[in-house]
């Protein structure tokens, strides 16, 4: 019985994700956006944290015709023979645009996207990757998300939320190369450590750690600066996902959303905290079946009530807890 429910539960909280796009833009807003001109133009620009390793940020928003689905992070490493980029953006328009910062700083071809996990607004840029003839890799678990009925009404309700960035041409891309659980990808003497990670944010959560550059690409298992976004997560093991993070104890961090870090047992401390406190405050109403509303008014959320997209996404992430603990 727990997990029909937590069935039902996972299904409507796909169908509020879909209508975030209805947000305010002011409401997520902070007082520093540069990724947004003075005319409103959005800007994606290259930001260098080691010696060839760059990223570009997000605004912290939820997407929106306005920002074009630019609310995640995408990075890319330069190597001597070919660029391997980390993430894909959310829409084709912003793919372009990363693709012109990536010629800006090196000629360089485009050799190797690898994806951390099939959401969204790291995916739909992906079609601009593959028209330059770049080895696509993921996690085989993205296989069920692009087979499924929620991929295909995300992509028609994104057709519409957010036109004309995403449109008509706009197409799910399967990877060339599905991993298991890790991978060791070299590309012109740099080694790239692909680790499975999930289920934590996602199912088919991947991380990438470059040695010689010692910068991780989380994902979305590191938020900065904003209320992370649970969706449908597994808690307990994006909590164990946190744990191998730490173990690798790399110098930089690029997290999925978010400025980077070079702190990364701050990075894991902020998000490792806000998944327990709520399985702390949901866990016993969950357990014994008590109404979600009820924990959720009980709750001190002061701590994070002023953060970005807090009235946008906290109510959601701790009913999610609520079912998955149950499912449990």
């Amino acid at each position: 019985m727990h997990k029909q429910r937590y069935r039902i539960g996972i299904l409507s909280i796909a169908l509020m994700a879909a209508c975030f796009t209805g947000i305010p833009l002011a409401q997520a807003q902070t007082s520093n956006t540069p990724q947004v001109s003075s005319d409103g133009t959005i800007q994606v620009k290259a930001i260098q944290v080691a010696p060839n390793t760059y990223f570009v940020q997000g605004i912290p928003e939820m997407g929106s015709k306005q920002n074009q689905n630019f609310i995640s992070n995408a990075g890319f490493v330069v190597t001597p023979k070919g660029v391997v980029v980390i993430d894909a953006l959310g829409s084709p328009v912003l793919a372009q645009k990363l693709i012109q910062e990536i010629r800006k700083i090196t000629k360089q071809k485009i050799v190797a996207v690898v994806l951390t996990h099939y959401h969204a607004d790291h995916v739909y840029g992906l079609q601009e990757f593959k028209r330059l003839g770049a080895t696509v890799y993921a996690q085989r678990d993205g296989l069920n998300y692009l087979a499924s009925e929620t991929a295909k009404q995300r992509l028609i309700a994104s057709r519409i939320d957010f036109a004309p960035w995403v449109n008509e041409n706009t197409r799910l891309v399967a990877a060339d190369v599905w991993i298991d659980q890790n991978k060791t990808l070299q590309v012109g003497g740099v080694e790239f450590r692909i680790s499975r990670v999930g289920p934590a944010h996602a199912h088919e959560d991947l991380i990438v750690y470059v040695p010689s550059e010692k910068v991780l690409f989380a994902g979305d298992l590191i938020f900065q600066g904003r209320i992370p976004f649970v969706g449908n997560a597994d808690s307990r093991g994006w909590m164990n996902a946190l744990d191998q993070i730490q173990k690798i104890k790399p110098k930089i961090v690029v997290p999925g959303h978010g400025t980077y870090s070079t702190n990364a047992l701050a990075d894991v401390k902020f998000t490792r905290d806000y998944l327990a406190y709520l399985r702390e405050v949901m866990g016993p109403a969950a357990r014994d079946l008590d109404p979600f509303e009820e924990a959720y008014a009980k709750a001190d959320w002061s701590e994070y009530d002023g953060m970005p997209l807090f009235r946008a996404a906290n109510r959601m992430n701790a009913y999610n807890v609520y079912l998955s603990i149950q499912a449990e």
